[in-house]
């Protein structure tokens, strides 16, 4: 199946060649160097939420599985949902001063921004 992936190949050239095979270019995920090397921004946003606060991580370089990790681990810690995606983590309300703590505890160099 994974061989007729058609939602990859959207905007390729048909082939009539029969011997064709469709490849992708895969680009390795960056590794994600230790915390201490890392530099974070917290800042707050209420831009398209509706007036709702959130607090935004930014500037996390690595891999989606460890930032997934992050942010599993800060919005247990902060007891609120959130999302990650494209490296940035997004933490519902405002609790910059608390996810900095969190942060700098775990090794992390982390700033707060606005």
């Amino acid at each position: 199946m994974a061989d007729n992936d058609w939602k990859s190949r959207l905007g390729v050239v048909y082939s009539t060649n029969p011997d064709f095979k469709y490849t992708q270019e895969s680009t390795p995920e960056a590794e994600t160097p230790p915390p201490s090397k890392q530099r974070l921004i917290v800042r707050i946003d209420r831009r398209q939420r509706a007036g709702k606060q959130v607090t935004l991580v930014d500037g996390f370089i690595g891999s989606s599985d460890d930032l997934a990790a992050l942010a599993k681990t800060l919005k247990t810690k902060c007891g609120v949902g959130g999302t990650a995606k494209e490296g940035e983590i997004t933490v519902q309300g405002d609790l910059r001063d608390k996810v900095v703590a969190l942060l700098q505890g775990m090794g992390y160099n982390a700033k707060r921004g606005n």
